[in-house]
């Protein structure tokens, strides 16, 4: 189970800033800024094997917080450390199931946990960004949907066409498959109730074993302030599904990212598709400082309150 300890894997000196979480959970810290730039977006065998060597086994199943959402590809590190089937739990703005390399990026980690064998499913709530879209969606793992493999529930969105593919029947969407593709029918958040909807999704799991996996862009820029853009998640629905798996399933770890941190890359190749990637606005974009960390740092701090209650 959750062992009830808080981490900071500090890449980006984000969460570092924040006093009164520092204050109020005594976090251990581990120092990692100098592989920062070599870590975000994405990371090499020598860079992972870096990371590998300084998480110690007693913090296992901490709450840990990794930075910006640029190092949420660092969550399928700490998930590689378990070896009994889990369910994997992600809140995002993007599914980052991606099919191209680099296979440890921050838009391909979920395809690498899925290769894992004691993965059992993966569920994706809140997405909202493009990356569901008829362009983006043509490199997705579309094929973890069979068997339920990996469900995806986003907050909300139009319809999306697949071309020259067929889409494996899935319970959390509705598909109709043509001789040109498919169209998929997607099941929304929006105006969804927690306590019967999401009540629903767990009694599908093989395992009630999980791991939460929680990246703040999912969330409005009310809640969260991040260099991607803005989710449309508002922090009390994110509560009380965190609430409800809390309450129905037993917890292993959890890891948060989506704090905010100016882009230090290390790389000219790196550099560019950064510049390509990230978007030109993004829910941070013109902030005082001070404000971002305070609304960044009061989500943090009521996420970990739930967890560690």
């Amino acid at each position: 189970m959750l062992n009830k300890q808080v981490r900071i894997l500090n890449f980006d000196d984000s969460v570092k800033q924040q006093v009164n979480l520092l204050k109020k959970f005594r976090p251990s810290i581990i120092d990692l800024a100098k592989i920062g730039p070599l870590a975000r977006l994405w990371s090499d065998n020598a860079t992972e094997k870096a990371i590998k060597a300084v998480l110690s086994a007693d913090l296992k199943g901490a709450v840990s917080f990794l930075g910006s959402g640029d190092f949420h590809h660092i969550s399928s590190i700490l998930i590689e450390q378990f070896s009994e089937p889990i369910t994997v739990i992600v809140f995002d703005a993007h599914p980052d199931w991606d099919i191209l390399p680099p296979k440890s990026g921050c838009g391909s980690w979920v395809t690498k946990i899925l290769r894992l064998p004691n993965i059992e499913q993966v569920l994706l709530f809140g997405i909202s960004s493009d990356d569901i879209n008829t362009f983006n969606i043509q490199t997705a793992n579309l094929l973890s949907l069979k068997n339920d493999r990996l469900r995806i529930y986003p907050y909300s969105h139009a319809p999306t066409r697949v071309w020259l593919r067929r889409i494996p029947r899935n319970s959390s969407l509705k598909t109709v498959n043509s001789i040109f593709g498919s169209t998929i029918f997607w099941e929304g958040l929006l105006n969804k109730e927690p306590d019967v909807f999401l009540l629903e999704v767990l009694s599908g799991l093989r395992t009630r074993k999980v791991y939460i996996s929680i990246d703040k862009d999912c969330l409005s820029s009310e809640y969260s302030m991040t260099n991607w853009e803005e989710g449309k998640l508002d922090l009390d629905m994110l509560l009380s599904m965190l609430k409800i798996i809390k309450d129905n399933c037993d917890i292993l770890g959890a890891d948060i990212t989506g704090d905010f941190s100016e882009i230090d890359i290390k790389g000219r190749i790196k550099s560019i598709l950064s510049a390509l990637d990230h978007p030109k606005d993004y829910s941070a974009k013109g902030a005082a400082t001070p404000l971002i960390n305070s609304i960044n740092e009061n989500t943090n701090i009521k996420i970990l309150e739930l967890f560690l209650s």
